[in-house]
């Protein structure tokens, strides 16, 4: 069986429980099982794959039919331009996620050598990427789960940037280390009740105590805008990533807690996503 064939045969197996991108997932999860590029593939489709290549990407297909995250699948996921390795200890980075690292790169100078705290790291992949773009920063990546410290401190280790970054086993209820110039979190923002309505790729995949946002879905973010102004020095900034609807009683609990808002950031479905605030005292 060629390449083309046994990408049809997938696309139509994943499209009969309505995998919603059948088509790229089977490619994406045919390159790797070949260990080639989706380019590659694409080209030669015309060319045998060997049964036990068949046999292993029929494993691979039916993981996903079950609904399986393909970055759990594969092991990876690119995130501001590198990949990173993620497994069901940590949630699998999205786009959206990337206004963070935007706009926190707007704010911090390119040789300016400033503390940065990441709230729930997960696989690092804020924190990380923002430290491969300036040089001079140190962080502090603090997470709760120990599983997920151990994903990012891997990741870390491939980025070269461990030197620079200390990784913190801790609620954030109980961490009282240090001062920040900045601080970044995208924490749980999802009301607990809500978590089975999501795709069971995240419901049933996905690690919930990095989803559920307590009753109301403000559980954590209110604990994160309570320490970020104790940790936080004078007009130093915080990154925080919300829910669909959550900006307006977002943007009053900062208020009420001295923060100035500097910006609030939209994503390409036009809701808010982001919020930029400053410490004002």
């Amino acid at each position: 069986m060629n390449y083309y064939r046994v990408l049809l045969e997938a696309e139509k197996n994943l499209k009969g429980v309505f995998i919603k991108s059948p088509r790229l997932d089977s490619e994406i999860l045919l390159s790797s099982s070949l260990k080639i590029s989706r380019e590659n593939i694409l080209i030669n489709l015309n060319r045998k794959i060997s049964k036990k290549n068949l046999n292993y990407f029929k494993k691979l297909i039916e993981r996903r039919k079950k609904k399986e995250p393909i970055a759990y699948i594969v092991g990876y996921k690119e995130f501001w331009k590198r990949k990173f390795k993620v497994n069901n200890d940590v949630l699998v980075p999205r786009p959206d996620t990337e206004y963070l690292v935007e706009e926190s790169l707007k704010f911090i100078p390119k040789n300016c050598s400033l503390n940065i705290l990441d709230i729930g790291t997960g696989s690092g992949c804020i924190i990380l990427s923002i430290l491969n773009e300036r040089k001079k920063c140190y962080g502090v990546a603090l997470d709760i789960s120990k599983k997920a410290l151990n994903v990012a401190k891997f990741n870390a280790k491939m980025q070269q940037i461990k030197n620079r970054i200390k990784f913190v086993n801790s609620d954030i209820d109980k961490f009282c280390f240090g001062k920040y110039d900045v601080i970044l979190s995208n924490p749980p923002y999802i009301k607990n009740f809500d978590i089975k309505y999501l795709d069971k790729d995240i419901s049933f995949f996905e690690p919930k105590v990095a989803l559920k946002g307590g009753f109301d879905g403000y559980s954590t973010i209110r604990t994160v805008i309570d320490k970020s102004k104790i940790l936080m020095k004078k007009k130093g900034k915080l990154f925080l990533e919300i829910g669909n609807n959550q900006a307006k009683y977002v943007l009053q609990l900062l208020k009420t807690k001295g923060f100035y808002i500097n910006k609030i950031v939209k994503n390409l479905s036009k809701n808010n996503r982001c919020i930029v605030s400053t410490k004002t005292h």
